[in-house]
């Protein structure tokens, strides 16, 4: 029988992590059969995630009736009840915390190197870093599971709360990177939160940290502005710009990968690796193909080595094991993918100004979802209220 390509990926060094969560998978036997089946060893969540979760399934309806029975005896005593962030709260935990149960043992057999699902926190918070590291504290209380991982924004702020995260033993999950500086940032808030906790005489060796670099996005917008340069360019031009498409999202991640082998060799890196601490793996995220006319797995395909994790939503997954090629590729035709974004530049397009871009549209586009899920919540709590419709 032919090994499952899923494994293979697995075998040269890849974590594959499923972007995806519900409570029906959680308890139809679903995500067993797919750590089992498919190498699975992580999964990540979002706000947009969970909002489709709770707006597609009836899962949560139990937990919610007795989250408000509880409320309305609250009211009844006088004492503040659950806001709807509340509640929510409370549903997000609980799918988090079952199904970090549900990799202990992949967390377990690789000694706390893999196995991991993260939360995040909420949009509103990624402007401070004080806020930030407030809401990651309760999340990982809440949870209480040595196998979550709390998600923080790669923004400016979000690197400071990572160190003093780091510092206090609170694994990290560092979301929204395009930008090679911001994933610097991270990794050097990283470094430095392992050294403030040797300077403590506190553990590092049961720490872990991943920092999740977005892919796909930045094809569609580049893609964007190439065709925009299109419309205006001479014939002899035109097939030039158009050769640029599709490529930048990869050649762009290629850079994250050798800056992270840049970063994590070296005295400073050695000294904490001597005391038991892993690697800040890059986490590719954003690996669907959002462009029907591209490979559906190209991205999964074109970032495949070792120290490195995948996060796919079911689709891509399912492509990849039926399709996808497993080849070290991650670290070859670098010089290639640094020239390539030296010419993407040169025709106007400033990656600096796309990856900022990118960022502020990705907090943006997960306080809309967040927003939504509120009110969809707000909305599910007066149904199944008594009279409710």
């Amino acid at each position: 029988m032919a090994k499952n390509r899923l494994q293979e990926l697995h075998d040269v060094g890849q974590s594959i992590w499923l972007d995806s969560i519900d409570r029906r998978m959680l308890h139809d036997g679903e995500l067993d059969r797919r750590i089992r089946d498919d190498a699975l060893t992580g999964m990540t969540s979002n706000p947009t995630i969970f909002q489709k979760a709770l707006a597609s399934s009836n899962a949560y309806d139990e937990q919610i009736t007795e989250a408000e029975e509880i409320d309305a005896v609250r009211d009844a005593e006088d004492r503040e009840g659950l806001t709807s962030w509340q509640v929510f709260e409370l549903l997000e935990t609980t799918d988090v915390r079952d199904a970090c149960d549900h990799f202990a043992a992949v967390y377990s057999s690789t000694r706390g190197a893999d196995g991991y699902v993260s939360i995040e926190v909420s949009p509103g918070v990624a402007g401070s870093a004080d806020a930030t590291i407030e809401e990651a504290r309760r999340l990982w209380k809440t949870v209480d599971r040595p196998n979550v991982m709390v998600k923080v924004p790669g923004t400016y702020q979000g690197a400071i709360a990572v160190r003093r995260l780091i510092a206090e033993g609170i694994n990290v999950n560092i979301t929204l990177l395009f930008a090679i500086q911001a994933h610097e940032r991270v990794i050097d808030a990283y470094l430095a939160g392992l050294e403030d906790r040797v300077k403590a005489n506190k553990p590092i060796d049961g720490l872990s940290s991943v920092a999740s670099f977005f892919v796909s996005r930045v094809d569609t917008e580049i893609d964007k502005r190439l065709d925009a340069l299109i419309t205006k360019a001479a014939p002899a031009e035109k097939e030039r710009l158009e050769m640029l498409k599709g490529r930048a999202a990869i050649a762009n991640a290629k850079l994250a990968y050798r800056l992270f082998t840049q970063k994590f060799a070296g005295p400073r890196w050695e000294a904490l690796a001597k005391k038991g601490a892993r690697v800040q793996r890059p986490l590719w995220a954003s690996t669907s193909t959002k462009n029907p006319k591209y490979r559906d797995v190209m991205y999964v395909e074109e970032l495949i080595g070792p120290d490195t994790v995948d996060t796919m939503p079911p689709a891509t997954i399912d492509a990849f094991r039926d399709h996808g090629a497993i080849d070290r590729t991650v670290d070859k035709k670098v010089a290639a993918a640094e020239g390539l974004l030296k010419e993407i530049e040169a025709v106007g397009i400033s990656m600096e100004e796309v990856t900022e871009q990118l960022l502020d549209e990705g907090i943006a586009s997960f306080q809309k979802s967040f927003d939504e899920l509120i009110a969809g919540l707000e909305s599910k709590i007066g149904s199944l209220a008594p009279g409710g419709k």
